[in-house]
């Protein structure tokens, strides 16, 4: 079986869960195994669709936004398709709630040619903040991927007695997440964007980090199209030149780091 392994992580937290998965996988299969690893944050990798064989299996990961599957990437991975090929669809979120997010992504796949037979939904640092589920997903939690691999492979042995999986979410799907402003208004987030301070050295990371390619390279302080506060730009900036002022901005990052500052844990659905 070839092992496709998909994931869209602009800061590395689902990257490591969608990798440490396939390790563990290979490593238990105890032989060789074809693996290709198609990372589609870069915005240039979403211009082709991809198809899928029968003998293949899709490990596929994205991280939540606002309690769903990122609306940016709804177009491209509807074009990716299955011919009943087996999939893991995965999400990873920031301690708040994953909400409809893998409910969606289940649905997605098995609309276009994919039987999901295991789904799970995993914790990463928040992407607003280095202190909400900081350094996640960690040690214990990658316990957990190696148990969920194991059982993945227990799954592939007995694929003709695999029933349908169920999976958290409600149907019809919630809408997008809404956070309030200092009035307690519902606010356009999308309309907020990062700053740049006197700091920057001008080394253009967060240009070729940015996965809407929205970075001016000519100017880093400017944006040629839409910021979706992955915060990449922000948490790799070498010398922290990359930060949000918005008021609003920074008050749902403190309700967020007080209000789920308790650890959650990975759901896994069979």
């Amino acid at each position: 079986m070839k092992i496709n392994v998909m994931y869209f992580s602009p800061t590395g937290t689902t990257k490591k869960v969608t990798d440490s998965l396939s390790k563990r996988i290979c490593k238990k299969l105890n032989e060789e195994t074809q693996v290709k690893y198609i990372d589609f944050t870069p915005p240039i990798i979403r211009e082709k669709s991809i198809a899928f064989g029968k003998k293949e299996l899709l490990i596929i990961g994205v991280p939540v936004y606002a309690g769903r599957v990122p609306n940016i990437l709804l177009k491209y991975l509807n074009t990716l398709t299955g011919s009943d090929t087996i999939a893991i669809p995965l999400v990873v979120y920031g301690n708040r709630n994953y909400d409809d997010a893998l409910l969606e992504l289940k649905n997605i796949l098995e609309a276009n040619g994919f039987i999901p037979i295991a789904a799970a939904a995993f914790i990463g640092e928040h992407s607003f903040s280095d202190s909400l589920a900081k350094n996640r997903p960690d040690e214990k939690d990658l316990k957990i991927v190696e148990q969920f691999a194991d059982q993945i492979l227990e799954r592939l042995y007995n694929l003709p007695n695999a029933k349908k999986i169920s999976v958290s979410g409600q149907q019809p799907l919630r809408p997008y997440y809404k956070p309030t402003d200092i009035n307690g208004n519902f606010f356009d987030f999308r309309k907020i964007t990062p700053k740049t301070s006197s700091n920057c050295i001008d080394c253009k990371a967060c240009v070729d980090l940015c996965p809407m390619g929205s970075i001016n390279r000519e100017d880093v302080s400017t944006l040629n199209g839409i910021c979706i506060k992955c915060c990449a730009c922000i948490k790799s900036c070498p010398t922290q030149a990359k930060y949000f002022d918005d008021s609003n901005y920074i008050k749902h990052k403190n309700e967020l780091e007080t209000n789920f500052s308790k650890r959650k844990e990975p759901e896994l659905f069979f």
